[in-house]
């Protein structure tokens, strides 16, 4: 039976109307501070904790409740007749019910401005050592941590006068989870601001429910969307939906894909469609509407069910083109009112808008993949094209009006999975090879698609040539200029076969495996 109560809280929500509930149900509560007057002010009966201590709040709250008359009435295990005796003896009332949520560590250090000693002060000590300690006593005690929670204790208490032992396992492990994720923000602020030389010894992630997903990659997988915990400008997760039904786990991760693809392209207007995780179509123009129609024409069969992104405000004149084909998300960093009548009329396009879309992370973040058993965990590949790293290697030097195209290239191949091959001119992707398992057949798909347009145009490259193949085949299909990393041990062999046809080959010294 829940006969007394612990009460301290940081989110207050809902809180008036359980102390309500427990007052009625006879509970006696204690409480702490804000959470005490809160009680009080609404009419709920609350005695401060330090009646139970016998002991004042000190040192500017940093210490109310650690005390063994709090902890003991806490992990006191009512069947262990020895523990009884023991807090009988030293005057100890049980507790039966812990209410506590901690201190807004994370809404203090997303604060613009904040200081280091603010975020310090707004980590809770009393308050996981509570949680843990109930948590720990499940057998005894009911712990909450979770306003949504509140309702579940209040069905059982009323059906059974207390809650069950099912229910106590349950909240105990949100407990655990709440702590860990509480932890964990704490350690990676701490870590961040010291960026240790080496890798930690362990890694701690956290992340926030967004939504559950009506299924994974494929119907009968389960999915869910987590954000990172301390949000991140210019990520999906930040994005506002306009319009259209609710996002899949496909829609996502092309979306993903098609936002860091656009970030390498900020200084002009410019359209990335992305289908099946891999570009189909990028280009630039003089203006957002130009993007999206060279964009579309660099493949207008596979952008049918993409997904678009474009780092201008989307209008209404490039709104009706693109309404005029299927499309399953378009993403912006904003929307005309016109253009977002236009797209009303089609009632599943999801519309996303995403104020910095278009500008580029910062280049100390990092990517996570999960494997089988562990994760990987490494720097993004936040390099952006360097002109000044490339090497003309061929007898035939670069022509200077290549250049835009050499850099436009090698930042649209940086997002084809490997082996990746792209076909480029006037800042226009005119064929795309992704994720072959050789270049050559990557090279021959990508020189496929452009066709004709292939004369004079420029074939990018995410990693080395290891034969001469691809330059045979580029050479046939028109190709003037190829731009590759290099590093291959028969990279003379790729060179002396440019030579013999008067091809131009740069190197860039990067390479941009994408494998997933």
């Amino acid at each position: 039976m829940i006969k007394r109560a612990i009460i301290s809280l940081s989110d207050k929500t809902g809180v008036v109307e359980f102390g309500r509930y427990l007052e009625g149900k006879g509970v006696e509560i204690f409480s702490t501070g804000g959470t005490a007057k809160l009680l009080k002010d609404n009419h709920v009966s609350c005695r401060e904790v330090s009646e139970i201590t016998g002991f004042p709040e000190c040192l500017d709250g940093r210490v109310k409740t650690l005390h063994p008359k709090i902890f003991g009435g806490i992990l006191a295990m009512r069947s262990e007749p020895e523990h009884m005796n023991q807090i009988r003896e030293l005057e100890v009332d049980t507790i039966d019910l812990v209410l506590v949520n901690l201190y807004p560590f994370k809404a203090t250090v997303q604060k613009p401005g904040v200081s280091f000693e603010d975020c310090v002060e707004n980590i809770d000590i009393g308050g996981p050592s509570m949680l843990r300690a109930a948590a720990k006593n499940h057998q005894d005690v009911t712990v909450i941590t979770d306003p949504s929670d509140y309702d579940l204790v209040i069905k059982e208490m009323d059906e059974n006068g207390d809650t069950t032992l099912q229910t106590r396992v349950y909240l105990a492990g949100k407990v655990f989870e709440h702590t860990a994720a509480y932890d964990a923000l704490i350690s990676n602020y701490f870590l961040g601001i010291t960026k240790p030389s080496s890798p930690p010894s362990h890694v701690t992630m956290t992340f926030d429910k967004v939504s559950e997903l009506r299924y994974g990659e494929n119907g009968h997988q389960k999915a869910t969307f987590y954000k990172d915990a301390i949000s991140l400008s210019g990520t999906l997760s930040e994005a506002v939906q306009k319009n259209g039904k609710e996002l899949s786990y496909n829609n996502i991760a092309d979306t993903d894909g098609a936002i860091s693809c656009l970030k390498e392209f900020p200084d002009e207007p410019t359209m990335v469609a992305v289908k099946h995780a891999n570009p189909c179509g990028v280009a630039c123009g003089a203006t957002i509407l130009e993007a999206w129609r060279r964009a579309y024409e660099a493949d207008p069969v596979s952008i049918f069910g993409g997904i678009v992104a474009a780092n201008r405000e989307i209008d209404a004149a490039t709104a009706e083109e693109m309404s005029k084909v299927f499309l399953e998300v378009v993403i912006a960093p904003s929307f005309t009112k016109e253009a977002l009548a236009v797209f009303e009329k089609k009632k599943n396009i999801r519309i996303l808008e995403l104020s910095d879309v278009g500008i580029p992370f910062a280049p100390d973040m990092q990517v996570a993949k999960f494997v089988s058993g562990g994760v990987l965990i490494q720097d993004s590949d936040s390099l952006l094209f360097d002109p000044s790293d490339v090497k003309v290697v061929t007898k035939t030097p670069l022509d200077p009006s290549y250049e835009e195209d050499i850099a436009f290239g090698m930042k649209a191949v940086k997002f084809v999975k490997s082996n990746g091959i792209a076909v480029v001119k006037n800042k226009q992707t005119l064929g795309i090879g992704p994720g072959q398992v050789n270049r050559v057949g990557a090279a021959q798909i990508a020189l496929t698609m452009a066709g004709e347009k292939c004369k004079g145009a420029v074939m990018a490259s995410d990693a080395f040539f290891p034969f001469r193949d691809c330059v045979d085949e580029a050479y046939k299909a028109g190709i003037r200029v190829i731009v590759q990393p290099g590093g291959s041990l028969k990279d003379q062999e790729s060179i002396d076969a440019c030579d013999e046809y008067g091809m131009t080959m740069v190197f860039t010294g990067t390479r941009h495996f994408r494998h997933g």
